[in-house]
């Protein structure tokens, strides 16, 4: 077991975990509480259910944690902002751990970290860990896993980030424009970038299993099409280049989309054989895209069945969401830094009394 004492006061670190209160909630609470190494030195929960939903979260916060704990209303605005009010009210202590609350931390989780963030360099803004997706081993994953899988590979993931406070102070923390859990996490990174910091990746491993999903979850994700224009507006056209980000199906979904609008055009004004054409187009594009789906998976009916609806109704879902992007985003500016020692503009956290036993 690795003991780091003599760093212990130099890298100090809070956790933020912004929550909806899932089953994950306490797994991720109680693996943090076991982790061997120096523990943080506050947990803020951020509880981003809406009013109506809301029950208490003691249940979830294993008792050597209790003391260090408080809550924090999120107000329902999506993780970016959430996580704003976490690191705002988790005090000056120098490190930012980044949880999302359904991770599991390594059982050498706080040692690791106590290492990375001791071999920081001044200019660096943060440290990711890494992740790995556990995946079945008596089956091909679906489409659903290997789309989670993904994650172990993502460049800027914030399933476990830690960020200087001072870094987050200067840079304006992440763009609550970003409402849901998609592309905050590159912004916030780009940004970082830009203004001169620098991030590393860490030794720290974190497990990120496979949630379940309902039948229509890949025409829901569609939703980050809408997102992907606010990157464009705000970092360029290239911006997927420098976060290292693959460019997706979104030129394949337009045209397929395309073909079908076409087609149903072109049928009502009597051109029956520009939308046969046109038809066939999209039926071949539809085709290729379930294939691409089915083809890895387990083969099963339910999942089969699942590929070949949703790729029906994933391009124009898809086509939808840029199109919302564009008209949404279409004064969208960079994300202006505020001055430094002061926090970001918005709401101030209402903190919750620390949690009792």
């Amino acid at each position: 077991m690795i003991r780091l004492p003599a760093l212990a006061g130099d890298v100090e670190y809070a956790v933020v975990v912004p929550t909806l209160g899932g089953p994950g909630l306490r797994v991720c609470l109680h693996a943090l509480a076991e982790a061997t190494g120096p523990g943080p030195v506050r947990v803020v929960l951020v509880d981003d259910r809406p009013e109506a939903a809301r029950t208490p979260l003691t249940a979830a916060v294993p008792h050597s944690l209790r003391e260090r704990t408080v809550v924090v209303p999120g107000g329902a605005r999506g993780p970016a902002a959430a996580r704003n009010l976490g690191w705002r009210a988790a005090g000056d202590v120098p490190w930012i751990v980044f949880l999302e609350d359904d991770v599991v931390p390594g059982p050498t989780w706080g040692d690791d970290l106590t290492l990375d963030l001791a071999a920081a360099t001044g200019r660096t803004a943060g440290s990711t860990a890494r992740v790995d997706v556990p995946l079945p081993a008596d089956r091909r994953p679906t489409d659903w896993e290997r789309d989670t899988a993904g994650l172990a590979g993502a460049r800027w993931i914030t399933a476990d980030t830690a960020y200087r406070r001072t870094a987050l102070v200067a840079t304006g923390g992440f763009d609550e424009r970003f409402g849901q859990a998609f592309r905050e996490d590159a912004d916030l990174a780009l940004r970082m970038l830009d203004a001169g910091w620098t991030l590393t990746g860490g030794r720290r491993t974190t497990t990120h299993p496979v949630r379940e999903a309902g039948r229509w979850s890949s025409v829901r994700l569609q939703a980050g099409n809408a997102d992907d224009v606010l990157m464009t507006r705000l970092h360029g056209r290239h911006w997927w280049r420098r976060a290292e980000t693959p460019r997706g199906r979104l030129p394949l979904h337009l045209a397929v989309t395309g073909a079908g609008v076409t087609a149903l055009g072109c049928a009502l004004l009597g051109r029956h054989r520009a939308a046969t054409a046109c038809a066939a187009l999209w039926l071949a594009g539809t085709t290729e895209f379930a294939l691409a789906r089915v083809m890895p998976g387990p083969g099963t009916r339910d999942e089969v069945l699942t590929m070949t609806v949703t790729s029906a109704l994933v391009p124009p879902a898809a086509t939808w969401h840029w199109l919302r992007g564009w008209l949404v985003h279409r004064r969208a500016r960079p994300q202006t830094p505020f001055g430094s020692g002061e926090p970001a503009p918005g709401p101030r956290p209402a903190v919750r009394e620390p949690l009792r036993s």
